[in-house]
């Protein structure tokens, strides 16, 4: 058993949180059976630590990170940010989306996910927009079995690009109001 603190990043989890992104990137693509696309491997990581420059940058103004640690091992064990919505989800929408603040880099170590850590982080994220006074935001996913997962969570997509990564690899996007999934807050 873990016990999980989600907390904001600090300077000293950069190498750490480089190291996880590759971890769980990797990780990811594998079990999607995408192995071999090294290059977008490498692309999606350096993403990522981007998006975590960004945030450290613009001390959380540009893009906002949480991070969870199992206290027990002090180990960075899931992530989670929101920032503008990607050129990806610009193009998709026509730009319908790009004031919403997108959710992303939604992670969890490998030996922990299925205990509820993602939740945790979502839910977390959930409260740090509110208290922002942000009530909508947008979140996509190119990835099989993350789809499931935010289809469990949210429903059908809004926008659905069918076969975009290529056959059978369809990229999915949602737009959601926090106040209509109180579904999400519970177990």
């Amino acid at each position: 058993m873990c016990n999980v603190e989600i907390r904001r990043p600090r300077m000293k989890d950069i190498e750490e949180l480089n190291q996880f992104f590759s971890t769980t990137i990797k990780d990811t693509f594998a079990r999607e059976g995408l192995s071999e696309l090294l290059d977008d491997i490498e692309n999606e990581i350096e993403s990522k630590k981007e998006y975590l420059k960004c945030d450290f940058d613009s001390n959380g103004k540009n893009r906002y990170f949480l991070i969870a640690t199992d206290t027990n091992c002090n180990k960075v064990i899931g992530t989670i940010e929101y920032g503008p919505a990607s050129e990806l989800i610009n193009s998709c929408t026509n730009k319908v989306l790009k004031d919403l603040p997108e959710i992303g880099t939604v992670f969890v170590h490998p030996d922990y996910q299925r205990r509820g850590i993602g939740k945790l982080l979502l839910n977390t994220m959930f409260l740090t927009l509110l208290s922002r006074g942000i009530q909508e935001f947008c979140l996509d996913s190119g990835y099989t079995n993350a789809q499931k997962v935010w289809k469990g969570k949210f429903g059908e997509p809004d926008y659905l690009m069918k076969d975009y990564w290529g056959n059978g690899y369809d990229h999915m996007i949602w737009k959601r109001c926090i106040d209509d999934m109180p579904i999400i807050f519970s177990k």
